[in-house]
Parts: C-alpha cells; sequence; structure tokens
C-alpha cells in the first residue's frame, strides 16, 4: 500500500531542485516568489495527487508554470534603467548563488534556458521537457545540448597553472 508523505517532507525534499528550477528559468530576483506560488498551488492540489505519482516531475511542472506567469507579468513591467553595481563573486561559498551562473543562464535564449533548467536541474526526461515546453523529444534534447554548450563557452572558468595554485 503506498502512502503519500506528508506536504512538509515533499516541500523538504523537494524545494532545493524547484528554486534550482526558479532561478534558472528566472533569475535570481524572481525565482522566490516562483517557488512559494508553486508549493501554494501544490498544496492545495496535493491531497488529489495519487500517492504513485512522481512528485519532483510533478512540482517542476507547476513551477515551470509558474514561471511561464511570472515572465507574462515581468513583459508587462516598467524596465528600470541605470547603472548596475558590481556583485561580489560567491564563487565556491557552499549554498551561495553563483551570480556569474545566473548571468550566463539569463543570456540563453528562451527554450534553451527552459529546457536546461527543466532536464538538468529539474530531472525531468526529455519526453517530459518536450511536453512542457511544446514539440519532440528530440528538440527538447536538441536546446538542452545547444544551452549546455553556450553556458559551457560562456562561464568557462580559467585552468589554473603552476605550483601552489
Amino acid at each position: 500500500m503506498n502512502t503519500k508523505k506528508p506536504f512538509e517532507k515533499v516541500v523538504a525534499e523537494h524545494g532545493p531542485t524547484v528554486l534550482r528550477v526558479c532561478r534558472a528559468v528566472l533569475g535570481e530576483h524572481d525565482a522566490d516568489d516562483a517557488w512559494s506560488e508553486t508549493f501554494l498551488a501544490a498544496m492545495r492540489a496535493y491531497p488529489e495527487l495519487p500517492a504513485d505519482a512522481n512528485v519532483q516531475a510533478w512540482l517542476v511542472t507547476i513551477a515551470h508554470r509558474k514561471a511561464i506567469d511570472v515572465t507574462r507579468l515581468r513583459l508587462r513591467a516598467a524596465v528600470p534603467v541605470g547603472d548596475v553595481p558590481e556583485r561580489a563573486s560567491t564563487l565556491g561559498v557552499p549554498g551561495a548563488l553563483d551570480h556569474e551562473l545566473q548571468d550566463a543562464l539569463g543570456g540563453l535564449p528562451d527554450k534553451q534556458r527552459r529546457a536546461v533548467a527543466l532536464h538538468y536541474l529539474g530531472g525531468l526526461a526529455y519526453a517530459e521537457v518536450a511536453e512542457l515546453l511544446g514539440g519532440t523529444a528530440d528538440a527538447s534534447r536538441r536546446a538542452a545540448a545547444d544551452g549546455m554548450r553556450a553556458l559551457r563557452l560562456a562561464y568557462a572558468i580559467p585552468e589554473r597553472t603552476g605550483a601552489g595554485k
């Protein structure tokens, strides 16, 4: 007999994955709101979820839809202008947001960014990614691969050479 976990344990187990997906799709500033909206919607629907459902895929799907909502809202909002202050690097700080990676993700075309987020960060199969993005599993695989290639080029870390480095 399959019994479902308490919702608090679902949040604890899958919350970090959902946040990574939200950050990859939306960036740092809107991700927290999308994360919260994801779990509010999930909490309402959780009692009806079958006990044998793939909870992570279900949550990532909800997160993707919430990210689309935030993106649509963002398109209607005014765009601030001015100088953007430099941010300190968090490279190597455990649990810290990696601004360089977020910037590189933000530079990807929308479909590539979403495919990378859903597959690599959300753990969805390419067929599931295709259902969310539209198109085929092969097209989703290609978009994710192209996105990863672009990230490797944009987010390259120089190799260290020499003694003591």
